[in-house]
């Protein structure tokens, strides 16, 4: 699901030529033919003349890689199986969760503990088999994005970090394959294509990635369940006109949506020249270490952070331990589960805060998941914090399953 937002400082949208479209699939479909019962299913498709019999059996044709099987890529599956894509390939490495199921709407409750591409490949089959549905179990990292996405005509990325973001980003642009740009977070939705050819890529939009810890994730931050629907769906309708062609993609444009208020906006998105990966003299010409790119990983050398685990933890307060516990989160969530005796101080007032921590015993920082605690022991090294800082590791989630099984996970 995507969560990972562009910000909105671009031009107001003006009228441009569209890209050239319908080249993302090699135009080789004439022995392709449609059987009566692909005729039937597909009739409304073929009834419309912007798409009909040649189009359908492009759609046919055909092979749409989708990288991640989450809130955006559960509606791109369905429906790109409903409209005949040929081969659709499914990249994801995670299990489905409860709390997936508010918005991962390919996924059933009987699914939850089930890999999510074995999951998601036989919602597939049972929407349309005449769908080839290819399943790859596994992160997308350097070493094999060429390997997976090279076999396909358009990847859709569906993801929820930058760091995978970049790496389709830049596989694409290296491969010549166009990118389907999805994101949605709370209630904010974008949607755009990236590496058409003549037009932009990610990094001409953002060169580099937010510090680590500023752009909360879905886990964090919550998104409406509606909302990676809608992004969702409109990315399948950026990947249906790409093999049909005769429509302008938003290749050069990106749609913004604010589903709180219902409005969308469109602004136009410039190629720049001098983009290191697709300008007139690119400086990158091989997949990087991605998560060093987005600040996942410091320097050798750099102080690590200090982790306790929960039983680890209630052990020390059992024995009466001296320990100053911090929780990280956001107010909203206090009243959703609540650590006692924390010290309540969101990661944001966290520098101007410091003084209510006691540097001559150890502060223990604890969030949702164990990520925003991270952050904020960088923010509070930062800020010249001098006393001991220990990150609860996994956070909240791990405290109710090793300690407090009534404290709710959310």
């Amino acid at each position: 699901m995507l969560n990972i937002l562009i910000p909105h400082a671009l031009r107001p949208f003006t009228e441009h030529s569209a890209n050239t479209a319908g080249e993302a699939v090699d135009d080789d479909t004439e022995e392709i033919g449609l059987t009566n019962g692909e005729i039937s299913r597909y009739s409304r498709h073929l009834l419309l003349p912007d798409i009909g019999v040649e189009g359908q059996k492009k759609l046919k044709h055909a092979k749409v890689l989708i990288i991640g099987t989450g809130g955006l890529g559960s509606p791109l599956a369905l429906y790109l199986a409903a409209a005949g894509i040929g081969t659709i390939g499914l990249v994801d490495f995670d299990l489905v969760e409860e709390c997936n199921l508010q918005r991962q709407i390919i996924h059933n409750t009987c699914d939850v503990g089930r890999s999510k591409t074995a999951s998601a490949k036989e919602k597939i089959k049972n929407v349309n088999p005449l769908v080839e549905a290819v399943t790859y179990d596994t992160r997308l990292t350097s070493q094999n994005a060429f390997e997976i996405i090279e076999n396909y005509d358009i990847v859709a990325d569906a993801t929820d970090n930058f760091q995978t973001r970049f790496l389709i980003n830049d596989a694409c642009v290296l491969l010549g394959k166009p990118n389907v740009y999805g994101a949605a977070f709370r209630f904010d939705g974008q949607a755009s294509v990236f590496c058409v050819k003549g037009g932009p890529c990610l990094r001409c939009l953002r060169p580099s990635p937010p510090p680590p810890g500023l752009v909360p994730s879905c886990a964090e931050g919550g998104v409406l369940g509606m909302l990676p629907g809608i992004v969702g769906t409109i990315q399948a309708t950026e990947v249906i006109k790409l093999i049909v062609g005769g429509a302008p993609s938003l290749s050069g444009r990106l749609l913004a949506f604010d589903a709180w208020r219902m409005s969308f906006r469109t602004l136009n998105l410039a190629k720049d020249p001098m983009c290191p990966m697709c300008g007139e003299n690119p400086t990158i010409h091989e997949l990087i270490d991605y998560e060093y790119f987005c600040g996942l990983k410091t320097e050798q050398g750099n102080k690590p952070i200090e982790t306790i685990t929960a039983i680890d933890l209630k052990k020390r307060l059992d024995n009466g331990d001296r320990v100053q516990i911090m929780d990280v989160r956001e107010p909203h969530e206090w009243a959703i589960a609540s650590f006692p005796g924390a010290v309540r101080i969101p990661l944001g007032q966290l520098a101007r805060r410091m003084d209510e921590l006691d540097t001559t015993i150890n502060v223990v920082l604890l969030c949702k998941s164990g990520k925003r605690s991270i952050s904020g022991i960088h923010t509070l090294r930062e800020a010249g914090y001098s006393g001991r800082l220990v990150n609860l590791e996994d956070g909240l989630n791990a405290w109710a399953q090793d300690v407090d099984n009534t404290m709710p996970v959310y």
